[in-house]
Protein backbone atom coordinates (compact mmCIF):
# COMPACT_ATOMS: atom_id res chain seq x y z
CA UNK A 1 0.00 0.00 0.00
CA UNK A 2 3.33 2.15 0.07
CA UNK A 3 3.76 5.34 2.49
CA UNK A 4 0.71 5.77 4.63
CA UNK A 5 -2.02 8.82 4.28
CA UNK A 6 -1.16 11.89 6.88
CA UNK A 7 -3.10 14.76 7.37
CA UNK A 8 -1.22 17.81 8.00
CA UNK A 9 -1.55 17.90 11.42
CA UNK A 10 -0.36 14.48 12.73
CA UNK A 11 2.16 14.16 15.24
CA UNK A 12 5.61 12.45 14.78
CA UNK A 13 5.32 8.71 15.76
CA UNK A 14 6.87 6.90 18.69
CA UNK A 15 7.34 3.05 18.74
CA UNK A 16 8.53 0.87 21.69
CA UNK A 17 10.07 -2.68 21.00
CA UNK A 18 9.89 -4.54 24.30
CA UNK A 19 12.09 -7.70 24.17
CA UNK A 20 13.40 -10.19 26.69
CA UNK A 21 17.11 -8.72 26.59
CA UNK A 22 16.52 -4.87 25.41
CA UNK A 23 14.10 -2.43 24.77
CA UNK A 24 14.99 -0.59 21.59
CA UNK A 25 12.70 3.05 20.73
CA UNK A 26 12.78 4.95 18.03
CA UNK A 27 10.44 8.25 17.00
CA UNK A 28 9.42 8.23 13.54
CA UNK A 29 8.25 11.19 11.32
CA UNK A 30 5.42 12.07 9.07
CA UNK A 31 7.37 10.82 6.32
CA UNK A 32 8.96 7.80 7.80
CA UNK A 33 12.77 9.09 8.27
CA UNK A 34 13.71 8.74 12.04
CA UNK A 35 13.73 11.88 14.47
CA UNK A 36 15.37 9.92 16.89
CA UNK A 37 16.27 6.26 18.47
CA UNK A 38 17.73 4.82 21.79
CA UNK A 39 18.03 1.16 22.90
CA UNK A 40 18.41 -0.08 26.61
CA UNK A 41 19.32 -3.51 28.44
CA UNK A 42 15.62 -4.53 29.67
CA UNK A 43 15.20 -5.27 33.37
CA UNK A 44 14.95 -9.69 33.30
CA UNK A 45 12.17 -10.82 35.75
CA UNK A 46 11.12 -7.42 37.65
CA UNK A 47 7.37 -6.25 36.14
CA UNK A 48 7.99 -2.97 37.88
CA UNK A 49 11.34 -2.00 36.54
CA UNK A 50 9.85 -2.85 33.23
CA UNK A 51 7.55 -0.36 33.60
CA UNK A 52 9.70 2.28 34.64
CA UNK A 53 12.20 1.47 31.88
CA UNK A 54 9.89 2.00 29.48
CA UNK A 55 8.19 5.38 30.87
CA UNK A 56 11.57 6.20 31.19
CA UNK A 57 12.63 5.82 27.48
CA UNK A 58 9.43 7.02 25.96
CA UNK A 59 9.70 10.19 27.90
CA UNK A 60 13.85 10.66 26.69
CA UNK A 61 12.64 9.79 23.00
CA UNK A 62 10.22 12.90 23.15
CA UNK A 63 12.91 15.27 24.82
CA UNK A 64 15.20 14.02 22.06
CA UNK A 65 12.58 15.09 19.30
CA UNK A 66 11.23 17.78 21.04
CA UNK A 67 7.66 17.10 20.74
CA UNK A 68 5.03 14.88 21.93
CA UNK A 69 4.17 11.85 20.07
CA UNK A 70 1.79 8.86 19.62
CA UNK A 71 3.38 5.71 21.02
CA UNK A 72 2.86 2.57 19.78
CA UNK A 73 4.42 -0.56 21.88
CA UNK A 74 5.09 -3.94 20.42
CA UNK A 75 5.88 -7.11 22.89
CA UNK A 76 6.07 -10.44 23.45
CA UNK A 77 2.42 -12.08 23.95
CA UNK A 78 -0.28 -10.27 23.77
CA UNK A 79 -3.21 -8.71 25.66
CA UNK A 80 -6.66 -10.93 26.21
CA UNK A 81 -9.47 -9.18 24.85
CA UNK A 82 -11.35 -11.09 27.86
CA UNK A 83 -8.97 -9.70 30.61
CA UNK A 84 -6.75 -7.28 29.32
CA UNK A 85 -3.90 -8.96 30.70
CA UNK A 86 -0.97 -10.14 29.20
CA UNK A 87 -0.83 -13.62 27.96
CA UNK A 88 1.92 -16.14 26.02
CA UNK A 89 5.08 -14.06 26.63
CA UNK A 90 8.37 -15.41 26.73
CA UNK A 91 9.36 -12.59 28.87
CA UNK A 92 7.32 -14.81 31.81
CA UNK A 93 7.51 -11.88 34.27
CA UNK A 94 4.45 -9.94 31.73
CA UNK A 95 2.12 -12.69 32.08
CA UNK A 96 -0.92 -12.23 33.89
CA UNK A 97 -0.14 -8.46 34.11
CA UNK A 98 -2.32 -5.74 33.40
CA UNK A 99 0.73 -3.51 31.19
CA UNK A 100 -1.30 -1.44 28.96
CA UNK A 101 -3.19 -0.12 31.64
CA UNK A 102 0.14 0.46 34.04
CA UNK A 103 2.00 1.97 31.47
CA UNK A 104 -1.19 4.00 30.34
CA UNK A 105 -1.37 5.58 33.90
CA UNK A 106 2.52 6.20 33.87
CA UNK A 107 2.60 7.62 30.23
CA UNK A 108 -0.81 9.74 30.36
CA UNK A 109 -1.75 8.97 27.09
CA UNK A 110 -3.54 6.66 25.00
CA UNK A 111 -1.46 3.80 23.79
CA UNK A 112 -1.28 1.32 21.13
CA UNK A 113 0.20 -2.34 22.30
CA UNK A 114 0.30 -5.52 19.85
CA UNK A 115 2.21 -8.10 19.56
CA UNK A 116 6.16 -7.95 18.24
CA UNK A 117 5.17 -10.50 14.97
CA UNK A 118 1.99 -7.80 14.24
CA UNK A 119 4.41 -4.92 14.58
CA UNK A 120 6.61 -6.54 12.04
CA UNK A 121 3.97 -6.78 9.78
CA UNK A 122 2.49 -3.91 9.83
CA UNK A 123 6.53 -2.33 8.98
CA UNK A 124 7.20 -4.44 6.53
CA UNK A 125 3.42 -3.31 4.91
CA UNK A 126 3.67 0.12 5.13
CA UNK A 127 7.56 0.74 3.61
CA UNK A 128 9.11 -2.20 3.54
CA UNK A 129 9.04 -5.33 1.61
CA UNK A 130 5.12 -5.67 1.72
CA UNK A 131 5.09 -2.04 0.06
CA UNK A 132 2.13 -2.16 -2.10
CA UNK A 133 0.69 -5.37 -1.20
CA UNK A 134 -2.61 -5.78 0.47
CA UNK A 135 -2.52 -8.94 2.70
CA UNK A 136 1.13 -9.11 4.17
CA UNK A 137 1.99 -12.16 6.50
CA UNK A 138 5.19 -11.64 8.19
CA UNK A 139 7.05 -14.48 9.99
CA UNK A 140 9.28 -13.91 12.86
CA UNK A 141 11.97 -17.43 12.32
CA UNK A 142 14.66 -16.66 15.65
CA UNK A 143 14.59 -17.25 18.95
CA UNK A 144 11.06 -18.22 18.89
CA UNK A 145 9.06 -18.49 15.65
CA UNK A 146 5.64 -16.59 15.29
CA UNK A 147 3.92 -14.18 12.79
CA UNK A 148 1.39 -11.39 12.17
CA UNK A 149 -0.84 -10.28 9.52
CA UNK A 150 -1.43 -6.62 8.01
CA UNK A 151 -4.16 -5.72 6.26
CA UNK A 152 -4.12 -2.94 4.32
CA UNK A 153 -1.46 -1.41 6.56
CA UNK A 154 -2.98 -2.77 9.63
CA UNK A 155 -3.07 -5.24 11.85
CA UNK A 156 -5.14 -8.29 12.04
CA UNK A 157 -5.31 -8.92 15.70
CA UNK A 158 -8.64 -11.39 15.43
CA UNK A 159 -11.50 -11.89 17.37
CA UNK A 160 -9.51 -13.22 19.99
CA UNK A 161 -6.50 -11.71 19.55
CA UNK A 162 -4.24 -14.56 18.31
CA UNK A 163 -4.49 -14.44 14.39
CA UNK A 164 -0.96 -15.30 13.60
CA UNK A 165 -0.19 -17.23 16.70
CA UNK A 166 1.69 -19.78 13.85
CA UNK A 167 4.29 -21.07 15.89
CA UNK A 168 2.24 -23.32 18.25
CA UNK A 169 0.72 -25.30 15.55
CA UNK A 170 1.99 -28.82 15.33
CA UNK A 171 4.33 -29.36 12.14
CA UNK A 172 2.21 -30.30 9.71
CA UNK A 173 1.90 -34.00 7.80
CA UNK A 174 5.13 -35.13 9.72
CA UNK A 175 7.16 -38.17 9.30
CA UNK A 176 7.82 -41.16 11.41
CA UNK A 177 10.83 -39.97 12.82
CA UNK A 178 8.98 -36.53 13.52
CA UNK A 179 6.78 -37.56 15.50
CA UNK A 180 5.80 -36.76 18.82
CA UNK A 181 8.28 -34.03 18.21
CA UNK A 182 10.60 -32.19 20.58
CA UNK A 183 9.03 -30.65 24.04
CA UNK A 184 7.55 -27.26 23.69
CA UNK A 185 7.48 -24.33 26.48
CA UNK A 186 3.65 -23.96 25.77
CA UNK A 187 2.96 -27.85 27.03
CA UNK A 188 2.46 -29.03 23.59
CA UNK A 189 5.10 -31.57 21.40
CA UNK A 190 6.27 -31.38 17.64
CA UNK A 191 5.25 -27.64 17.66
CA UNK A 192 6.83 -25.39 14.63
CA UNK A 193 8.44 -23.24 16.93
CA UNK A 194 10.35 -26.63 18.12
CA UNK A 195 11.36 -27.30 14.74
CA UNK A 196 11.75 -24.07 12.81
CA UNK A 197 13.25 -22.07 14.96
CA UNK A 198 16.82 -21.43 15.33
CA UNK A 199 17.14 -23.62 18.52
CA UNK A 200 15.20 -25.77 16.51
CA UNK A 201 17.51 -26.07 13.59
CA UNK A 202 20.64 -25.86 16.26
CA UNK A 203 19.11 -29.20 17.98
CA UNK A 204 17.88 -30.99 14.91
CA UNK A 205 21.38 -31.08 13.89
CA UNK A 206 23.02 -31.96 16.91
CA UNK A 207 20.80 -35.15 16.74
CA UNK A 208 21.55 -35.73 13.69
CA UNK A 209 25.30 -35.35 13.48
CA UNK A 210 26.51 -34.05 16.84
CA UNK A 211 28.40 -31.00 18.17
CA UNK A 212 26.46 -27.56 19.52
CA UNK A 213 26.58 -25.32 16.69
CA UNK A 214 23.92 -22.42 16.68
CA UNK A 215 21.39 -22.15 13.95
CA UNK A 216 23.05 -19.67 11.86
CA UNK A 217 26.40 -21.82 12.38
CA UNK A 218 25.01 -24.42 10.86
CA UNK A 219 23.64 -22.36 8.00
CA UNK A 220 27.22 -20.83 7.76
CA UNK A 221 28.87 -24.45 7.56
CA UNK A 222 26.35 -25.15 4.82
CA UNK A 223 27.80 -22.73 2.84
CA UNK A 224 31.18 -23.43 3.48
CA UNK A 225 30.70 -26.54 1.85
CA UNK A 226 29.89 -28.82 5.13
CA UNK A 227 27.95 -31.97 3.52
CA UNK A 228 26.22 -32.40 7.01
CA UNK A 229 24.93 -28.94 7.50
CA UNK A 230 24.13 -28.87 4.05
CA UNK A 231 21.48 -31.83 4.86
CA UNK A 232 20.43 -30.37 7.80
CA UNK A 233 19.53 -27.10 6.60
CA UNK A 234 17.98 -28.63 3.39
CA UNK A 235 15.56 -30.72 5.42
CA UNK A 236 14.97 -27.71 7.72
CA UNK A 237 14.22 -25.88 4.37
CA UNK A 238 11.67 -28.81 3.33
CA UNK A 239 9.99 -28.64 7.06
CA UNK A 240 9.57 -24.63 6.57
CA UNK A 241 7.99 -25.12 3.12
CA UNK A 242 5.35 -27.69 4.62
CA UNK A 243 4.54 -25.36 7.41
CA UNK A 244 4.18 -22.11 5.73
CA UNK A 245 2.24 -23.75 2.73
CA UNK A 246 -0.40 -24.96 5.41
CA UNK A 247 -0.68 -20.79 6.51
CA UNK A 248 -0.82 -20.67 2.87
CA UNK A 249 -3.65 -22.57 1.89
CA UNK A 250 -5.85 -20.85 4.55
CA UNK A 251 -4.75 -16.65 4.16
CA UNK A 252 -3.30 -17.12 0.53
CA UNK A 253 -1.54 -13.40 1.28
CA UNK A 254 0.13 -11.31 -1.24
CA UNK A 255 3.47 -10.99 0.29
CA UNK A 256 5.48 -13.20 2.52
CA UNK A 257 8.03 -11.31 4.40
CA UNK A 258 10.39 -13.61 6.33
CA UNK A 259 12.16 -11.76 9.65
CA UNK A 260 13.77 -12.75 12.48
CA UNK A 261 17.67 -14.20 12.59
CA UNK A 262 17.28 -16.55 10.04
CA UNK A 263 15.90 -14.50 7.62
CA UNK A 264 19.83 -13.40 7.22
CA UNK A 265 20.37 -17.29 5.82
CA UNK A 266 20.04 -15.71 2.27
CA UNK A 267 20.05 -19.53 1.39
CA UNK A 268 16.51 -20.18 3.63
CA UNK A 269 15.02 -17.43 1.58
CA UNK A 270 15.78 -18.83 -1.95
CA UNK A 271 15.00 -22.51 -1.26
CA UNK A 272 11.26 -21.30 0.20
CA UNK A 273 9.60 -20.76 -2.80
CA UNK A 274 10.29 -24.64 -3.84
CA UNK A 275 9.97 -25.95 -0.50
CA UNK A 276 6.66 -24.40 -0.29
CA UNK A 277 4.57 -25.17 -3.92
CA UNK A 278 4.00 -28.81 -3.65
CA UNK A 279 2.47 -28.39 -0.25
CA UNK A 280 -0.49 -25.36 -1.81
CA UNK A 281 -3.69 -26.33 -3.09
CA UNK A 282 -3.56 -24.88 -6.03
CA UNK A 283 -2.40 -24.98 -10.05
CA UNK A 284 0.87 -22.55 -9.36
CA UNK A 285 2.60 -21.11 -6.36
CA UNK A 286 3.95 -17.32 -7.08
CA UNK A 287 3.76 -15.66 -3.96
CA UNK A 288 6.92 -13.66 -3.08
CA UNK A 289 8.76 -14.77 -0.23
CA UNK A 290 11.60 -11.76 0.83
CA UNK A 291 13.80 -10.81 3.88
CA UNK A 292 12.31 -8.33 6.09
CA UNK A 293 13.83 -5.01 4.51
CA UNK A 294 13.78 -3.25 7.99
CA UNK A 295 15.52 -6.15 9.35
CA UNK A 296 16.12 -5.78 13.19
CA UNK A 297 14.56 -2.49 13.26
CA UNK A 298 10.83 -3.84 11.93
CA UNK A 299 9.48 -4.27 14.88
CA UNK A 300 10.12 -0.87 16.48
CA UNK A 301 8.92 1.00 13.53
CA UNK A 302 5.84 -1.06 13.14
CA UNK A 303 5.23 0.09 16.94
CA UNK A 304 5.37 3.45 15.60
CA UNK A 305 3.10 2.92 12.35
CA UNK A 306 0.53 1.06 14.81
CA UNK A 307 -0.71 4.76 14.61
CA UNK A 308 -0.08 5.32 10.94
CA UNK A 309 -4.30 5.31 10.13
CA UNK A 310 -4.61 8.46 12.02
CA UNK A 311 -3.51 12.10 12.33
CA UNK A 312 -2.92 11.89 15.96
Amino acid sequence: MGSPARGSGARPRLGIDLGGTKIAGIVLDRDGSTLAEARIAAPRGDYAATLAAVAGLVLHLEAEAGTPCSVGIGMPGSLSPATGLVRNANSHWLNGRPFAVDLGERLRRPLRIENDANCLAVSEAIDGAGAGARVVWAVILGTGVGSGIAVDGRVLPGRNGIAGEWGHGPLPSPRDDERPGPACYCGRRGCVETWLSGPGLAADHARRHGGSLTGEAVAAAARAGSPDAQETLSIHVERLGRAIAQAVNLLDPDVIVIGGGLSRVPELIAGLPAAIAPHVFADAFDTPVRASHHGDASGVRGAAWLWAADAA
